[in-house]
């Protein structure tokens, strides 16, 4: 889907973020608010870019991880440790709604950047601070990444077969999570400044976000004195709920959390008889015969391609769904009339495509207006709309600063 939209039109035009985070859950949160039209500006160290733009897949040298996670960001360098980079610093945020920054908790203080200075010179500003573990605690001060946070969470130990290791996502799961979570965070602060004219500090530990998308294990634990096992792909409180292999060779998951669904689902696969059986009225019981289940529906599946199984279970109003990777997903009706997958032209790869912004709106949809941009290649134009002369750019320039 090619989008061409005037960046204007944005919810959120007119809104100035300054993204001074890297890795990677602080530049999620800036891409997002970025994608429905903040004019977001990415500071980075005059030699030492975001890692993000070395992190995973490249083509012909150019990484690909960067073109999304930079999207929308125009790219200024300083050295915030430096007294020419805290002066660009000071000078953005005076002029800017929120500043997004994930240094280990005191840095920015240490350099004279701390939310007293920043609020000083700009009292509505709001500060995002994202770290692994908060700006509080006997934690802060450690290294925290999305893993520990998959691990903390009680994420992991509730992830992987029975009797496997605990299991790690293969991507930033706790990450964006927690983009999400400042995203909103940094959205309620700037509606709470629309009726005090104040700014505040939102707090993001990455180590919390992601308990809330976990449901009740700390409840449960507190209540019953139990927590959740690991059960692989199925769930302790339906059946059947697991993937399988279909004739052809793809994978199909089927999900049967409403009752009636469950019994559609049976019935397709030619066992009526089990919606008699007393323990197939309730899902936490099913879920103890899950042995059962998977035979007769695995079965039944095995035998048919994809295709078919999909039309069947559409027919029978059961719950069914491929299990997709990349080409799939771009092929796949749904998403194409969703517009979720964007083609967006890149400078140095020409077109290409990217998963677009979070959700639609009626009147301001959010666009990709541009991929990630090179290292810095903004800071002139940026410094120039902050007042500084060319002359003052060359001398910080000159001297390692920006």
């Amino acid at each position: 889907m090619t989008v061409s939209r005037d960046p204007s039109s944005g919810a959120l035009a007119g809104l100035r973020v300054v993204d001074a985070s890297t890795l990677f859950a602080g530049p999620m949160a800036a891409m997002h608010l970025g994608d429905m039209g903040a004019d977001v500006v990415k500071v980075e160290h005059p030699s030492r870019p975001d890692p993000s733009r070395t992190h995973g897949a490249a083509k012909d040298g150019v990484n690909l991880w960067w073109k999304t996670l930079g999207r929308n960001k125009r790219t200024v360098t300083a050295d915030l440790g430096s007294g020419g980079g805290r002066e660009v610093f000071l000078a953005l945020a005076a002029e800017s709604d929120v500043v997004v920054e994930n240094f280990r908790p005191g840095t920015l203080e240490r350099w004279g950047l701390g939310y007293d200075e920043l609020s000083e010179r700009n009292p509505g500003l709001v500060l995002a601070r994202v770290s692994g573990f908060g700006q509080i605690g006997p934690y802060r001060t450690r290294p925290g990444f999305g893993t520990l946070a998959e691990a903390m969470s009680g994420f992991a130990a509730m992830t992987g077969e029975p009797d496997g290791p605990p299991t790690l996502p293969p991507f930033g799961l706790a990450d964006g999570v927690a983009s999400l979570a400042t995203a909103f965070a940094v959205m309620v602060a700037l509606s709470a400044r629309a009726g005090t004219g104040r700014g505040q500090v939102v707090d993001t530990a990455i180590i919390e976000p992601i308990l809330a998308v976990l449901g009740p294990q700390i409840t449960r634990w507190d209540q019953l004195g139990t927590v959740q096992p690991r059960t692989g792909n199925r769930s302790s409180n339906n059946a059947p709920r697991n993937t399988y292999r279909t004739g052809d060779g793809h994978w199909v998951a089927v999900s049967t959390s409403a009752q009636s669904i469950a019994e559609r689902v049976v019935r397709l696969v030619g066992r009526p008889d089990l919606v008699d059986e007393p323990w197939f009225a309730r899902g936490a019981d099913r879920a103890r015969h899950a042995d059962e289940l998977d035979e007769a529906v695995g079965g039944w599946i095995a035998r048919r391609t994809r295709d078919e199984v999909v039309a069947a279970f559409e027919e029978a109003h059961a719950a069914v769904a491929p299990v997709y990777d990349a080409s799939d997903i771009v092929a796949d009706p749904q998403f194409r009339e969703l517009g979720t997958v964007h083609e967006v032209e890149d400078p140095e790869l020409g077109p290409m495509l990217m998963q677009g912004p979070l959700f639609r709106l009626s009147d301001n949809d959010g666009v990709v207006r541009f991929t990630g941009r090179p290292h810095g290649a903004d800071t002139d134009e940026v410094l120039g709309e902050l007042g500084f002369a060319p002359e003052r750019i060359a001398e910080l320039r000159e001297r390692g600063e920006v």
